[in-house]
């Protein structure tokens, strides 16, 4: 045990596993923000990404007989790929559309939409078992579980889709988050 080598086979491959890590979350950021448009920090992002690679990189070349710093360069990859999906979810940036077609009454539904500020458009349809309304409302992605809870709520047979907005302009929408949802919709029952 005293000839093994700590720093080649377990500190090195830390070290490139870390750093790919880093570099591939900034990778499915900058991907995920491109396609959001969010066109001020892509570049910030990009820059640091190469930089971080270039490093990594250039460890693996120096250690081409280390199979520890080739696994340690995959399961980056993977990791560094999920946390940057996870963090895309957990930051909730941007605005997406959320289509309901429900032959249910949605008044009470439309009613807790308009009591938080949030627009909607609605159109008559007819659906394969008769009539049926749309409703066409743009959310914050921070506020689409409150709004698909009040769904589940006041429209509970309803179809919904949901869909990522590149860009809105003159809509109805703010935060609803003030209030639990429990406790808003319980005050929304209550005719408050």
């Amino acid at each position: 045990m005293d000839n093994f080598d700590y720093f080649s086979w377990v500190v090195l491959p830390l070290l490139i596993f870390a750093s790919r890590l880093a570099d591939v979350t900034m990778a499915t950021l900058r991907h995920i923000f491109i396609s959001k448009g969010l066109k001020t920090i892509v570049p910030i992002l990009g820059f640091f990404e190469v930089l971080v690679w270039l490093i990594a990189m250039r460890q693996v070349f120096n250690h081409l007989d280390n199979i520890a710093c080739f696994i340690a360069w995959a399961a980056g990859f993977s990791a560094g790929t999920y946390l940057g999906m996870y963090l895309e979810e957990r930051l909730a940036i941007g605005t997406q559309i959320i289509r309901i077609i429900t032959s249910e009454d949605i008044t009470a539904f439309t009613t807790a939409l308009a009591n938080h500020n949030q627009g909607m458009t609605i159109v008559d349809g007819q659906g394969a078992k008769g009539p049926v309304k749309l409703i066409f409302t743009i959310v914050k992605r921070v506020n689409k579980a409150e709004v698909i809870e009040l769904i589940k709520i006041y429209i509970p047979n309803s179809f919904y889709t949901i869909e990522d907005v590149k860009g809105s302009e003159r809509g109805i929408y703010t935060d609803i988050g003030n209030k639990p949802i429990m406790e808003r919709v319980f005050t929304l029952r209550k005719g408050k």
